[in-house]
């Protein structure tokens, strides 16, 4: 147990929205397909960089508690490769001078990024850390590939860590990660590292775009997450039942639905799919502050962020509100 707590939350969404009947006749699919494959009614589409993104999320999330003592970057999409995209975020801040980096665990970033975080505030290296994910995912989109293409969507999610104050409950009870290389494939961006550089003669424009194989994550996935789950909850002395809110990776309809099969009910799980897609690592950042403002978390709770990401990892974090 880690006695750190969340002390703020933020997100943004970008105003231009796309529907799911206005991106339908692009991807050579009906509208209701869209909504039935992946659970997606709509997404918000940027026209800004993720760092302005990020920006707008942090903000929130800071509030009035002062800058942060470390900013790290939890996102997939960069920039540039170099320097490393949580510079521009710090510049967009004003935060020049204060140390920061990003890690890149692909949809799971934020959730590998809150327990780096957790790790330094509890031991004594940082008092407070800003941690934002934020995804411009839609520039990467393949119209070849209908499926992966409609779940995209934009957006930013923050949280700021702190030391719990004495007399509080509030602690990181658990995480857990495990990664298995052989769904490698199934998820994959090839173009712009080594692999696939832009100089090299075999680098095609589809190395450049997001390519995805759903029913294989869905299917690997369902093997692989009840194990874990099962047991980072185990290891920390609670049922499903305890959990007062589960926020998952927003993946897709389908993979929402399946929390209710491990033993969550409908109404303890954040599902915000359909209003927003798939945002890459913002949607655990999103979901749950947006379920703060809902009012759906309180001191005291029980919470479980959750999700899978490329590799094929697998992570989980559950927290004492």
């Amino acid at each position: 147990m880690l006695p750190v707590q969340i002390v703020g939350t933020g997100f943004y969404a970008p105003e231009r929205v796309v529907t799911a009947a206005e991106l339908a006749p692009r991807i050579g699919v009906s509208e209701d397909w869209i909504r039935s494959r992946t659970g997606v009614f709509r997404r918000h589409i940027s026209d800004q960089p993720m760092h302005m993104m990020a920006a707008k999320a942090a903000r929130l999330a800071l509030g009035d508690g002062g800058p942060p003592d470390l900013l790290i970057n939890a996102s997939l999409t960069p920039i540039q490769l170099i320097p490393d995209s949580s510079v521009f975020i710090l510049d967009e801040l004003g935060l020049a001078g204060r140390p920061s980096f990003s890690i890149h665990a692909t949809c799971l970033s934020f959730v590998v990024g809150l327990q780096t975080a957790v790790s330094l505030v509890h031991a004594g290296t940082f008092g407070r850390i800003l941690v934002v994910s934020s995804e411009q995912g839609s520039v990467s989109r393949d119209f070849k590939q209908p499926e992966s293409s409609a779940l995209i969507g934009d957006g930013a999610g923050a949280a700021v860590v702190q030391p719990t104050p004495a007399g509080q409950d509030s602690a990181v009870l658990g995480f857990a990660m495990s990664t298995w290389p052989d769904g490698a494939r199934h998820t994959e961006l090839r173009g712009c590292g080594t692999r696939r550089h832009p100089n090299d003669p075999r680098t095609t424009a589809a190395d450049n775009f997001f390519q995805m194989s759903g029913p294989n994550v869905y299917k690997m996935a369902l093997r692989k997450v009840p194990p874990l789950i099962g047991k980072l909850l185990a290891d920390c002395g609670v049922t499903p039942d305890d959990v007062d809110l589960v926020v998952p990776h927003q993946a897709s309809g389908p993979g929402m639905r399946a929390y209710e099969k491990l033993g969550f009910p409908t109404d303890k799980i954040m599902n915000i799919i359909a209003d927003y897609g798939n945002c890459i690592a913002a949607s655990v950042p999103m979901a749950l502050a947006i379920a703060l403002a809902q009012g759906r978390i309180k001191r005291g709770d029980l919470v479980l962020l959750m999700g899978t990401g490329a590799g094929l990892s697998v992570a989980g974090c559950l927290l004492r509100w």
